[in-house]
């Protein structure tokens, strides 16, 4: 389990870390100059990022891997909540805002879960029965 700092404890952070740490070995580590990210990998591949304030752009988010052209097309029907993070949406990345309005925590589970699902082994995958 990471250790946080005192500016980085956010029942947010703490929440989505526990649905990720939910997945077969599943881990997780903090990240950025301070801590104030958390990268969560399976057999070291990331499948999901908290960011917190990313490059100053001021949003608290979890990023997540999706299949081809969906970054987009959530971006573009729901533009208040989904955005394309910097770096990784060319790489079918997108982002779900935690600071713009009331949190659906099945749809964060399930953002996560898919890309799980994208990331993790198949062998994996397999024995985990990951629906």
């Amino acid at each position: 389990m990471i250790t946080m700092s005192k500016a980085c404890a956010d029942p947010r952070r703490e929440r989505l870390t526990d649905i990720c740490l939910s997945f077969p070995e599943a881990v997780c580590e903090a990240c950025g100059h301070r801590g104030e990210h958390v990268a969560y990998r399976v057999r070291k591949k990331i499948f999901a990022y908290y960011l917190h304030d990313h490059h100053a752009d001021g949003k608290i988010c979890i990023a997540a891997k999706v299949a081809p052209g969906d970054n987009t097309a959530l971006v573009a029907a729901q533009p208040r909540r989904f955005y394309m993070p910097a770096y990784i949406a060319s790489r079918g990345w997108v982002a779900l805002r935690l600071d713009a309005g009331k949190i659906d925590w099945a749809e964060v589970k399930e953002l996560v879960r898919g890309s799980y699902r994208l990331t993790a082994p198949k062998r994996l995958l397999d024995i985990a029965e990951i629906g």
